[in-house]
């Protein structure tokens, strides 16, 4: 189940760098924070698929409802003239690099165990 989280990352990667889309400047600190947002939850898909507890509909759900929360968060942060989109990046950037974090542990314990060492 690894490999769904993987393949959608590359796809988006892919898609991302052969369309050829622009976006106004307006946008960008929302496109910024939902791709945020949308990288935990690819990591944590990663994570929770070498724990063997990957669910597809957790990861799915989760995949837009924290895109679509964190660019709402910053859509009320610019309405109310607040830097609220901050909180988000904290939020996720930590999240994020927990996972990734999670994630070389995790490959380094499996790659121990079969190696013998």
């Amino acid at each position: 189940m690894i490999w769904i989280p993987v393949i959608g990352l590359a796809l988006g990667v892919f898609l991302g760098l052969s369309l050829d889309l622009s976006l106004s400047l307006q946008y960008s600190s929302y496109l910024s924070i939902a791709i945020l947002a949308a990288l935990d939850t690819v990591f944590g898909g990663i994570r929770a698929s070498l724990e063997r507890s990957f669910d597809s509909s957790v990861f799915i759900s989760g995949f837009f409802f924290n895109t679509l929360l964190a660019a709402l968060l910053a859509f009320i942060g610019v309405q109310l003239g607040v830097d609220l989109y901050l909180a988000a990046v904290f939020a996720f950037g930590v999240r994020l690099f927990n996972n990734i974090a999670a994630i070389r542990r995790l490959m380094v314990n499996r790659s121990r165990t079969q190696t013998g060492k």
